[in-house]
């Protein structure tokens, strides 16, 4: 979402390198292009205005130290201030248990799907979630609340029959203390615009359930109109936090970097997709860190400890430092990296990568690579030799490919096996020579050039 953004943020930035001092002179043309950065981007007039007073006043005068240089020591100013825009301090949920979660928002901005979301998010943290569905309006709103919880293994409630939306919540309190449910998340139901029903509606069924948090559910992409719905919901039902959705869409961002400034309402939560895992705690810091380029190195340390087996890991370590890793291996790791996201996602996380592109359709040709290798019998992963042309063939012709991405697979992954053995046999020098030599010759540096991964396999430092 923040691709532009952290594209114009860059370039304004890169404009200070190599001044002694900040001053007001030589940081003018750089705020202004931050200034323009921001507006672009969505971000309320009002609050990309106060942002660069702000930025302008901590930098005044402040001498560069002698180790870092004035766009280093400016983009640690951006971002402490973005940090303290987005929402400094704690994002938690109420420690109250039972903890009552009212979910409100207008139709369309993901109610339904963040209410499954969070609630296996708590879930995984020890709760026992209840599903109730408060939204009698919108076509199979109870069908589709009643689906995922099925999917996600969580307690449900629903009065089909019944148009009392505070009554049946009532009912689903006094079902939930039943059932020993600890965490009860109402749907309620959204409308096109803010209409009075609507307010009314909510404001009698907070009264009649005394809900633990109010939670907006407010879709990035909408810009401003997202800071005008979240006042306008605070205002009426008093909002304890906000869950900001579509963040991985090509929206501008700057609902986000607008609604906290406007409401005082913190972000709470963030909807990174469409499945029910892409959800997870909103943290001002890491996202700061995101907009600036500057990655997010713990985010994706607690996804690869979410998604990777600890002990696999540890296997293929080994099998890697003694040169037995073979294709079986291979795929295994290329399905484990598959399940943290998109390639091009986990590279805005690595510090440094967040303006690199990975080629078009990259994780499709992971795909690709993994039909190749899964077309291939047992004994054929483990002893690529044997591979001859009719081999080959049958193999192009299972995994849908031409036989020439059969060949490059198996030439890129003997290359891969040869700088294993290299390194086994303490040739890591001799190793750093020759890809000194490759990027002598191809004017790219090892991480960058495809020729020493296998096929599909994304140029990652050191992957």
């Amino acid at each position: 979402m923040f691709e532009s953004l952290t594209d114009k943020l860059g370039s304004a930035l890169r404009n200070l390198r190599g001044v002694g001092r900040l001053s007001e002179a030589n940081m003018a043309e750089a705020l202004r292009e931050v200034r323009s950065a921001l507006l672009s981007a969505d971000v309320h007039f009002k609050v990309a205005r106060d942002f660069i007073e702000r930025v302008q006043s901590a930098c005044l005068g402040q001498d560069v130290l002698k180790s870092v240089t004035p766009g280093q020591q400016i983009v640690k100013i951006i971002h402490d201030e973005l940090v303290s825009l987005l929402g400094e301090g704690t994002t938690a949920l109420s420690e109250h248990r039972p903890l009552r979660i009212m979910m409100v928002g207008l139709h369309g901005s993901g109610k339904t799907t963040s209410s499954a979301k969070l609630g296996r998010l708590l879930k995984k943290r020890g709760y026992h979630p209840l599903l109730v569905a408060c939204d009698i309006y919108r076509p199979a709103a109870i069908d589709q609340l009643e689906i995922l919880a099925t999917q996600e293994g969580l307690g449900f409630y629903a009065e089909r029959s019944s148009r009392d939306v505070p009554a049946i919540g009532a009912a689903a309190l006094a079902a939930a203390k039943a059932g020993g449910h600890d965490a009860i998340l109402f749907d309620t139901a959204g409308r096109l615009q803010i209409d009075t029903d609507l307010i009314e509606e909510i404001q009698h069924l907070r009264t009649r359930i005394q809900p633990d948090e109010v939670l907006l559910v407010a879709d990035g992409a909408l810009g401003q109109e997202a800071v005008n719905v979240a006042r306008t919901f605070h205002d009426a039902v008093s909002l304890t936090g906000l869950i900001l959705t579509k963040l991985d869409g090509d929206a501008r961002g700057g609902a986000a970097l607008s609604i906290k400034a406007i409401t005082g309402v913190p972000i709470k939560f963030a909807g990174t997709g469409e499945k029910t895992d892409a959800f997870e705690p909103f943290y001002p810091d890491r996202l700061a860190s995101r907009i600036l380029g500057m990655g997010d190195v713990v985010s994706l340390v607690e996804r690869a400890q979410e998604t990777i087996d600890q002990k696999e890991a540890e296997r293929m370590a080994e099998k890697m430092r003694k040169a037995e890793f073979d294709l079986d291996d291979f795929l295994a790791q290329m399905q484990q990296l598959k399940k943290m996201g998109p390639m091009q996602g986990l590279l805005k996380m690595i510090p440094g990568m967040s303006g690199v592109a990975l080629p078009e359709g990259a994780d499709k040709q992971m795909g690709r690579t993994e039909a190749i290798i899964q077309s291939m019998t047992r004994q054929e992963r483990q002893k690529p030799q044997i591979l001859n042309g009719s081999r080959r063939q049958r193999i192009a012709n299972g995994a849908g490919v031409k036989i020439v991405e059969v060949n490059q697979l198996l030439k890129q992954f003997q290359q891969m096996q040869k700088m294993m053995r290299m390194m086994k046999g303490g040739g890591s020098r001799k190793m750093m020579r020759q890809l000194q030599a490759m990027q002598k010759n191809t004017g790219s540096s090892p991480a960058s050039s495809n020729g020493n991964l296998p096929a599909g396999f994304p140029s990652l430092p050191g992957l």
